[in-house]
């Protein structure tokens, strides 16, 4: 009896820490699986901001926080069963939608530059929808989910690639995990971010570290600028990357053949050798970004002119 109870006892230690070693496991994949999507996250994170600045200090809180449920409801209830049925049954589509979304990375880095550059509209179409008025406050919540989930699409294939020869009920943990500390982390900074400049008047106003408050308060419009470049500059690199790897995944393999070709001469500088390489690889995948990114936008640019087009030649009363 008593030997019996040590083996129950032996198999149950046993049982706990192959759990423990599972977790730990599913911990590290979530991890790993988080870093390969980094370059999203930092869009995403450079984007969110812009959809409350402007706004009342007492609306942004609670709008960034209807943003973060939303997101996290996509990446949840919608992206994560998606991207789990495709990678069971048809997984080649998994590096499809996974370029899909590359290429609307380009095109959105892509029209940021072109908005700056060669857009003449008034000054009014810099602010964003939320701080034309109260009205507008809805549409902004839902414009902001609707490209969170395009970056969260990104996000969460980005993911499953890194874990797709993982067991299903695995990559189902480990994709869950991924949703909600990228959800948490994103939005959590975002709300940092905003709050920056009323943190520094609360600073300011107490007396205590007046020159903090100041330059807290007199950074946000510069951070919101870097912001907005850091993202752009995001959106170009992980698009262009993410197509030249899916070209090589789907058996096109001379595009990243040719930008390993362009590595190698700075891969054995000594010390700096693998900075210089990455660094080679990312200027070519935001050189292909922005050349898909620009080839979109000039296709999408001509669709509403042939609408309009069309509509003005319509005979009367049609």
């Amino acid at each position: 009896m008593s030997g019996g109870l040590v083996g129950l006892l032996d198999d149950i230690a046993a049982l706990a820490k192959l759990a423990a070693a599972s977790v730990d496991d599913v911990g590290a994949a979530a991890g790993r699986a988080s870093v390969k999507a980094t370059g999203v996250v930092v869009d995403d994170t450079a984007v969110t901001p812009t959809y409350v600045h402007g706004l009342a200090a007492e609306r942004e809180l609670p709008i960034i926080k209807r943003i973060a449920r939303g997101s996290l409801r996509n990446k949840l209830l919608v992206i994560l069963p998606v991207a789990l049925v495709l990678s069971e049954f048809v997984p080649v589509l998994v590096e499809i939608v996974l370029m899909l979304g590359g290429t609307y990375l380009c095109f959105e880095g892509a029209e940021k530059i072109h908005h700056r550059f060669f857009s003449h509209h008034g000054d009014d179409h810099e602010l964003p929808a939320a701080a034309l008025g109260a009205d507008h406050e809805e549409r902004t919540i839902s414009g902001a989910i609707r490209t969170d989930f395009i970056l969260s699409a990104e996000i969460m294939v980005i993911a499953l690639k890194e874990v797709i020869d993982e067991g299903f009920v695995s990559r189902a943990v480990i994709l869950a995990v991924v949703a909600v500390v990228i959800t948490v982390a994103v939005y959590g900074l975002v709300a940092l971010i905003v709050k920056m400049d009323d943190i520094g008047l609360r600073m300011v106003e107490s007396g205590r570290a007046e020159g903090i408050g100041r330059a807290l308060v007199n950074g946000m419009p510069k951070l919101l600028a870097v912001l907005s470049i850091v993202g752009t500059v995001a959106m170009l690199w992980v698009g262009g990357h993410i197509l030249l790897a899916g070209a090589d995944e789907l058996g096109w393999h001379a595009p990243y053949e040719f930008v390993h070709h362009l590595e190698e001469p700075v891969h054995d500088v000594a010390g700096v050798g693998g900075v210089l390489a990455w660094f080679v690889n990312t200027l070519a995948s935001a050189i292909l970004g922005i050349v898909v990114g620009f080839l979109v936008v000039a296709v999408v640019s001509r669709i509403p002119r042939r609408k309009a087009e069309a509509d003005a030649a319509a005979p009367a009363g049609h």
